[in-house]
């Protein structure tokens, strides 16, 4: 299946990234003191759903409200990551082999997830990293579990009728309905299998999230306004 088609330019947010490490840098010069955790903010979605039109507008809001810059994460620029090793150590250099959140995360995880540790192991410490430092939004890769003691992160998901998922599906890729279909049961039953074998955890669990939002109702503009407005309130 072309992915490429249905999520944005991983050059684009590795730019952003770059940027914020250096602003995360600059301010760690700046601070004689421990600074507030800023927000962290993870969106987990249904296959099909419009989670990246929704982060991408999220982003953009949230660098407008905060005057900060924001970085978008999801599985292709961690991927990009382990290629560009300088960035990857730029990330993970406040976080040490026995940092015992990292370590209290994996301990909750199922065992099967030690057939893959060392991918798992990165991932799970560039998203621990990310929510640490905060002014990230975490698209996917279980960042809702992975998170979800830390008090700086909100989580939110999105859900759809199949009919909407669908057509969403059938739209962005240029392909019959029935090829759709096939598209968003196979694309569910791994994201499912993911959560339960390696985070031993089922993510359509409502207890999960602050917010939940049905994509067949409300538009990617209205999402991102409404979790804009929740992380900022205060």
């Amino acid at each position: 299946m072309p992915e490429n088609l249905l999520i944005p330019s991983v050059d684009l947010r590795i730019g952003s990234l770059e940027e914020y490490n250096r602003q995360q840098k600059q301010k760690a010069g700046q601070n004689r003191h421990k600074p507030k955790p800023r927000p962290c903010v993870t969106v987990s979605r249904e296959y099909g759903c419009e989670g990246y039109p929704v982060a991408e507008l999220l982003r953009e809001l949230l660098m407008r409200k905060t005057g900060e810059e924001w970085v978008l994460i999801d599985r292709a620029v961690l991927e990009e990551l382990a290629r560009r090793h300088n960035i990857s150590e730029e990330i993970l250099m406040r976080l040490g082999e026995k940092n015992r959140i990292l370590n209290e995360v994996l301990a909750t995880f199922s065992p099967r997830w030690t057939s893959d540790q060392d991918y798992f192991r990165m991932l799970c410490r560039h998203v621990v990293s990310l929510a640490e430092q905060g002014n990230a939004i975490i698209v996917e890769l279980g960042g809702a579990i992975i998170t979800r003691h830390f008090e700086n992160a909100y989580h939110f998901r999105l859900y759809g009728s199949q009919a909407f998922k669908v057509g969403a599906i059938a739209r962005r890729l240029g392909i019959p309905v029935e090829d759709a279909e096939k598209i968003v049961e196979k694309q569910q039953r791994l994201r499912d299998r993911f959560t339960r074998d390696f985070l031993g955890q089922d993510d359509h669990a409502s207890c999960h999230y602050d917010l939940l939002f049905n994509n067949d109702r409300n538009t990617p503009e209205k999402i991102a306004m409404t979790i804009a407005e929740h992380v900022t309130i205060d």
